[in-house]
């Protein structure tokens, strides 16, 4: 059986947190390889999703698998009147956060560590739900999807807005046969031996070559409650913002 179809069935009869694992064990190395494996355009997606949760003007933003921190950290730096709570289920990446917040003497960002398929927040709480590169790990081939989005909707007050950044997709055939192949050799081979956690970035890897189209995505989306889905793709549909929305 290849690597990937080993990869495949195990996600498949995933159960408890085993993601949490792979990624409990690359903290300190997370923020160098996303820069190192993307060119750092992982900074300039990020920062086109936090223009976009800003565009709400919003009081309250929950950046959801937080992780490093990046995206709840540049939220608050971009207004100090913006409450911003990172959520992940990492307690080693979210103590990169805490110091990352702490460097930039930032009050208006705090970081809780949990379950995404069990908030601790009250209905309504967020009139913004961003996340930013974490998507595929609560929905892909995962049994715990629609608890997950259904908890998000929940978070969310009517009208609020999910944006998402994440990998997608290519339509066009060629650019997606050199996306898959990059992922493939260099996310998988340069990441798994660089981090030491060979398991981790093979998942990644694989999720991301396998993931959705905007398609099945906007209906994965719509059917779990939202609604107005938008898609914004980024370089030639390698990456890509989505935006639902809660219904009013």
């Amino acid at each position: 059986m290849s690597t990937d179809k080993k990869l495949a069935k195990a996600e498949m009869k995933a159960r408890g947190r085993p993601l949490q694992k792979m990624f409990d064990r690359v903290p300190s190395r997370y923020d160098f390889l996303n820069r190192l494996l993307t060119f750092r355009l992982d900074e300039y997606w990020r920062g086109r999703a936090v223009r976009r949760i800003m565009d709400e003007k919003p009081g309250r933003v929950m950046d959801l698998g937080t992780g490093t921190g990046d995206m709840a950290v540049r939220i608050a730096r971009k207004s100090p009147s913006v409450q911003v709570t990172g959520y992940d289920f990492s307690a080693p990446m979210l103590e990169v956060a805490r110091r990352k917040a702490g460097r930039r003497q930032l009050d208006n960002v705090h970081f809780v560590e949990g379950d995404a398929a069990s908030m601790p927040f009250e209905d309504n709480s967020f009139d913004v739900v961003g996340i930013s590169f974490a998507f595929r790990n609560i929905t892909f081939k995962n049994p715990y999807t629609g608890q997950y989005l259904k908890e998000t909707l929940r978070c969310l007050k009517p009208g609020g807005k999910f944006v998402i950044v994440e990998t997608s997709q290519p339509r066009n055939p060629l650019v997606r046969k050199v996306f898959h192949a990059y992922f493939h050799y260099v996310v998988s081979g340069l990441g798994g031996r660089l981090s030491g956690a060979r398991g981790a970035y093979h998942y990644l890897a694989y999720s991301a070559r396998h993931f959705y189209t905007r398609e099945q995505l906007t209906r994965l989306l719509e059917d779990h409650g939202f609604a107005g889905t938008e898609h914004h793709p980024m370089l030639l549909g390698a990456s890509a913002i989505t935006v639902a929305t809660k219904p009013q």
